[in-house]
Formats: C-alpha cells, structure tokens, sequence
C-alpha cells in the first residue's frame, strides 16, 4: 500500500505520548486490551470507532486522511 496511513500506529504513539495505558483505553471503549491491540495492528478502523477515540485523546485522527487530499 503506497502512502498508506497506519492509523492503528498513529493511536498507539498519540496513547503512549499522552502517558495513557492500554488499559485506561480499553475501559474508555469498554473493550478488552486485546481489541486495542488489534486496533493498534491496523491500517483500518471503523470511523465511529474512531471518532470515539479521537474524542478521548482530544486529537483528530482524520486529518491525517484530509492531510493526504492537499
């Protein structure tokens, strides 16, 4: 996949450079550790399931889609 975005790493590194842990995510979206990790493997994700994630870190995911349009 040319230029694709990895967006399941672009969640991880915002997670990590905020100093939350898997677990505090996985109690947000009321999921086990393991659903994050696999959203964590991810070129994809459901963009509900997205946007919930953007508004609990407070950092929009999808302009790294709108950012590749320009």
């Amino acid at each position: 996949m040319e230029d694709a975005i990895n967006i399941g790493k672009e969640i991880h590194e915002e997670l990590v450079r905020q100093g939350r842990s898997v677990a505090w995510l996985s109690r947000q979206l009321g999921t086990s550790r393991m659903a994050c990790y696999r959203i964590f493997n991810s070129y994809s994700i459901d963009s509900r399931v997205l946007q919930r994630i953007s508004k609990l870190l407070n950092h929009d995911f999808f302009a790294l889609y709108s950012d590749t349009l320009k």
